[in-house]
């Protein structure tokens, strides 16, 4: 059914489209069409060349960390610390 368009049929779409835009639209919306396709295709092709930065870190640090797990690890030395004397604040109070 709306499988077969003939020519009749696509010019009365052709010419509803004009009517509907007019023809001093079209042309724009056909160049903004275009520009909007041809960007969406730089960036397909972009993403498919440049790998993923998350991806990449964790490809370049599962070594470390597996080379980090296999360390034992050292536990700090305590640290003395000198006595923390506590001072006493005056509050002000103010009459009215």
């Amino acid at each position: 059914m709306f499988g077969r368009f003939g020519w009749a049929e696509i010019l009365v779409i052709v010419v509803l489209v004009i009517v509907l835009f007019g023809s001093g639209k079209i042309p724009g919306m056909m160049k903004n069409l275009a520009d909007g396709l041809n960007i969406f295709k730089k960036e397909i092709a972009k993403q498919k060349t440049e790998p993923v930065p998350a991806i990449d870190a964790a490809k370049k640090a599962a070594p470390k960390a597996k080379a980090a797990a296999k360390k034992p690890v050292a536990k700090p030395a305590a640290k003395k610390s000198a006595p923390v004397s506590k001072k006493t604040v005056k509050k002000s109070s103010k009459s009215k």
